[in-house]
């Protein structure tokens, strides 16, 4: 039974993506905490794993989705922002949080939804 609830290509695919958001806000954390390191390269989640999840979940791969972990690698399209090559603008990464921030919220909120439902018919309530 769990297995049907929690093994779900939907639930996994949230997992996943509220995993992303995790993983992407240490990234922004690290970019913003290096905005003056000399050669600071910019951190992100690459776009690849969001192709990669958003394909497991077109095919309804539930294997392929329990396999996928996203990852911080460095942004090799963020031009160098200052002489020495870093490549952190501060503005970019605040708006980046705030846009992660609001990814994160959504996905708590699906996946407490589901929670919800959960616990109404574990306990009998109707919604």
């Amino acid at each position: 039974m769990t297995e049907a609830l929690f093994g779900s290509v939907n639930y996994l695919a949230e997992k996943r993506s509220l995993d992303a958001c995790v993983e992407r806000q240490r990234a922004l954390a690290a970019n913003i905490a290096n905005l003056e390191t000399p050669g600071f390269r910019r951190l992100d989640v690459p776009s690849q794993f969001r192709a990669q999840l958003s394909e497991a979940v077109r095919r309804q791969d539930g294997s392929t989705l329990g396999q996928l972990r996203p990852s911080a690698a460095v942004d090799t399209t963020a031009p160098a922002r200052t002489p020495d090559g870093n490549s952190v603008n501060l503005t970019d990464e605040l708006i980046a949080m705030q846009d992660n921030g609001l990814e994160h919220s959504l996905h708590v909120q699906m996946i407490s939804g589901r929670m919800s439902r959960l616990r109404a018919a574990i306990s009998g309530r109707v919604a």
